[in-house]
């Protein structure tokens, strides 16, 4: 192969390269530079007079220097970036393709000529002003199009960014870049007190995290974005804290975790929500001991499309049990978790069931027919207002359908039953804690009976945005009225983000060894005025000028606090440091198996009274509303003596949506789960 054979076959993939639209320009003007930086380094070489002999050798290497530093540019990438992009990272691929060019460079001139037909130093010359012509011109280029790119447009929205890292620095750098976005950033703001007063890509680092009001009232700032991908909740609480009397709107980037591909964008903002605020340290679990006890098995879910349900559906599929059964009451929510578990685990065995947890025939045939190894239970009504109004309908699901569910896990040898119980259940004072209390006490008395099923029950409290519950009622209320309800000043509830529910449920499911009640640790209680306030200053609205809230007083049956553990009980440590075992309470007396029929019976016969009343003499604490609930008074127990037995559990929210109805019968209706 001669010479011009030689050259052709290596200008063929650069002619390939020039001939795509996209890149002939830059190709082109590469090739320029290439030409420009050599010509500047015989320049430099001989102090700008190069004799007439070196002009000849110049003129003679030119072709083969440029096919060597093209040749140098394709294998590094070059020609396939987009200079309106370039950033510092890509100083080190442009000096490595500019170096591999430079030592081709030689190579052939040194098999061509020999190794002193070129002076030394213009090799490193040439390969200094390549690397620097190029980045030059990249970096005018991109700066030309972030000038001209805006024109005439006029930004819509004031942006301050909390958070001068490398997340920080990215989304200003689209803010800078994308004029379509509509934003001007104004400033960055870091508790960093090096970075302050510093300049980053052109814009001042304004102050720390206190300042952040300041701040907004003098440079008129619109959005505030937190871009911190990697802060916990307490960091953002800190922040949002700084920001009393801001009417701007809060935007945060998600923990890198959450991103996709792994990169920050602007397109991965969303807004702050009260998650933000109240969520905690990500929940370790014991991946080992779920696996053992799920991977591979048959796992039965009641109540499955509800919040919690489905939750635990979701992260029961990422164990990969050998068939996951999802039984439901409510059609269409169950018609769209089916679709959505299809979608996200396309080879898991999926059965979805209509049925009704209070229909034994049902819940048999299922159990029979798939055999399942575990049984969580989550088919519940959960409202306590509500409950209080529908007491029949309350014992018939959360009290005879956990019964019906566990006897038959007993009767076709499931080998755990999982009760999904509440912190309502600790000192009910209402219908809805007082019958979850009943409910652990069934699976109470059926673990202590003879059999190998394993009967577990996890008390925990509210969780954050689940159906109905008070963040979806406080969002809809800000959007159509304005007018935010809250019982109570000082009510206060335990929250809990509805993954780290789920997860820990599992995880407490796995630990039991029979007839264990645990409790989840919540953290600290919340007051639901402070969720109010929070919500209407992430919505960039002003307490008082666009929002108000206003106080309905306690609804009937609702707590001012809630409880995890009642009187005489006590909680120890397990293995896991957010789980811990009820310890101690009360005894099932000899006569509570005939109480607990009689209290079936009324639910069965719809006896509304009757209900209150057997719930009265059957849970320890409860002390119900007789007057609500219609019942006379020459029939109230003993003057309302203390009672003699259990605790119950209820899901309430402090923020009625609408004032309490005057009592009447209850009629059938649907679970909620």
């Amino acid at each position: 192969m001669n010479l011009r054979e030689r050259i052709a076959r290596w200008l063929s993939p650069l002619l390939d390269v020039a001939l795509r639209s996209r890149t002939t320009v830059k190709f082109f003007l590469t090739l320029g530079i290439f030409i420009s930086a050599n010509h500047l380094a015989w320049l430099i070489r001989f102090e700008f007079y190069v004799p007439p002999e070196m002009v000849g050798v110049m003129r003679q290497t030119l072709p083969v220097l440029v096919i060597a530093k093209a040749l140098g540019f394709l294998a590094s990438g070059q020609f396939r970036g987009w200079w309106r992009y370039v950033s510092i990272r890509d100083v080190l691929p442009i000096a490595a393709g500019s170096a591999l060019g430079s030592v081709l460079f030689a190579a052939a001139v040194w098999g061509l000529w020999g190794p002193s037909h070129v002076p030394r130093s213009i090799y490193l010359l040439d390969w200094v002003n390549t690397l620097t012509l190029v980045l030059g011109a990249r970096y005018l280029i991109r700066m030309g199009r972030e000038s001209l790119g805006r024109g005439g447009q006029v930004a819509e929205r004031r942006v301050l960014i909390v958070g001068a890292g490398a997340a920080g620095q990215m989304i200003a750098r689209e803010i800078a870049e994308n004029a379509s976005l509509g934003m001007e950033h104004v400033g960055f703001v870091d508790d960093d007190r090096e970075k302050i007063g510093t300049r980053i890509h052109g814009v001042k680092v304004l102050g720390s995290h206190g300042k952040i009001a300041d701040l907004c009232g003098k440079y008129d700032i619109d959005e505030i974005v937190i871009a911190l991908p990697s802060a916990p909740a307490s960091v953002v609480r800190h922040i949002v804290e700084h920001c009393r009397g801001v009417s701007a709107t809060f935007r945060i980037l998600p923990g890198i975790g959450d991103l996709i591909d792994g990169k920050v964008s602007i397109r991965a903002l969303r807004n702050v929500n009260l998650e933000d605020l109240l969520g905690r340290d990500p929940v370790g679990l014991d991946a080992e001991l779920l696996h053992r006890h799920i991977t591979g098995r048959t796992v039965m879910v009641t109540g499955a499309a509800g919040s919690i349900g489905s939750e635990l559906c979701r992260q029961i599929a990422r164990l990969s049990p050998g068939r996951l059964i999802l039984f439901e009451i409510a059609e269409s929510p169950l018609f769209f978790l089916e679709m959505e578990m299809r979608e996200m685990f396309p080879t898991l065995g999926l059965v979805p069931v209509i049925g009704d947890v209070r229909d034994r025939g049902r819940v048999e045939e299922i159990i029979r027919a798939h055999q399942p190894a575990i049984i969580f239970h989550a088919a519940a009504y959960k409202h306590v207002p509500m409950m209080e109004l529908h007491p029949v309908e309350a014992v018939k699901t959360n009290v005879l359908g956990t019964r019906i569910v566990a006897e038959a896990a007993a009767k076709f040898g499931v080998g755990r039953f999982v009760l999904i119980s509440s912190d309502k259940a600790v000192r009910p004072t209402n219908v809805m804690g007082a019958t979850k209390r009943v409910a652990e006490l069934v699976i109470h008395n059926i673990a202590n009976r003879e059999g190998s099923t394993v009967f577990v029950a996890v008390r925990f409290g509210n969780v954050l945005d689940s159906v109905g519950s008070v963040i979806p009622i406080f969002r809809r209320q800000l959007v159509t009225t304005g007018k935010l309800t809250v019982t109570h000043a000082e009510a206060s509830r335990y929250f809990m983000l509805i993954p780290e529910a789920a997860g820990l449920i599992l995880q407490a499911g796995a630990m039991g060894e029979g007839g264990e009640v645990f409790v989840l640790d919540m953290g600290e209680p919340v007051k639901i005025v402070d969720l109010a306030k929070n919500l209407i200053r992430l919505s960039g609205k002003e307490l008082g000028v666009d929002a108000e809230i206003v106080y309905t007083g306690l609804r009937p049956g609702e707590k001012l606090h809630e409880e995890l553990i009642v009187e005489g009980e006590d909680v120890s440590g397990t293995d896991h440091p957010k789980v811990m075992k009820l310890i101690g309470g009360e005894r099932i007396p000899p006569s509570w198996p005939k109480r607990l029929e009689e209290l079936i019976v009324c639910a069965i016969t719809g006896e509304r009274c009757g209900v209150v009343e057997k719930l009265d003499a059957l849970v320890k604490g409860y002390r119900p509303d007789y007057e609500f609930h219609g019942v006379p008074a020459a029939a109230t127990p003993a003057a309302a003596g203390p009672s003699t037995a259990p605790a119950g559990d209820s899901d309430s929210d402090s923020a009625p949506d609408s004032p309490p109805r005057p009592p009447t019968i209850a009629s059938p209706s649907k679970s909620v789960h």
